[in-house]
C-alpha cells in the first residue's frame, strides 16, 4: 500500500494560517485521489478536502470552503492543504489518504492508504 507522510501541523492563533503537506517519496501520486481528513477528540473522522488524480478536480467540506485550498505538485509528489482564517474548531489531527483512480465521493474517509497524521491546534 502507498504510505504517506504529513507535515506542517502546529500551534497557531485564531485567524492564522498553516500549510500542510502530504508526500510519498519515490512514487508518483499523479493518478491518485488524495484526501485530507481530520479528527478532533471525541468526534468521528471527517472529510476536509480532496483532489482527484488526472483532472485535479477539487472538493471541500462546507465548513472550510473559502478558507482552505488544496493543491498538488506532481513533480514533488506532494499535495498541499493551505489553511487560512483558522478557528479553534479546526483543531484536530489532520490526515492525508490516497486512493488509486477513485471515482466515488472523495470526502468519505474510506480510503485504503493513510498517513500517520499531524496535529493542528488553534488557540490563543
Amino acid at each position: 500500500q502507498l504510505q504517506l507522510v504529513e507535515s506542517g501541523g502546529g500551534l497557531v492563533q485564531p485567524g492564522g494560517s498553516l500549510t500542510l503537506s502530504c508526500t510519498r517519496s519515490g512514487f508518483t501520486l499523479d493518478y491518485y485521489t488524495i484526501g485530507w481528513f481530520r479528527q478532533a477528540p471525541g468526534k468521528e473522522r471527517e472529510g476536509v478536502s480532496c483532489i482527484r488524480g488526472g483532472d485535479s478536480s477539487r472538493y471541500y467540506a462546507d465548513s472550510v470552503k473559502g478558507r482552505f485550498t488544496i493543491s498538488r505538485d506532481n513533480a514533488k509528489n506532494t499535495v498541499y492543504l493551505q489553511m487560512n482564517s483558522l478557528q479553534p474548531e479546526d483543531t484536530a489531527i489532520y490526515y492525508c489518504a490516497s486512493d488509486f483512480q477513485r471515482t466515488r465521493n472523495c470526502l468519505i474517509p474510506d480510503f485504503p492508504s493513510w498517513g500517520q497524521g499531524t496535529q493542528v491546534t488553534v488557540s490563543s
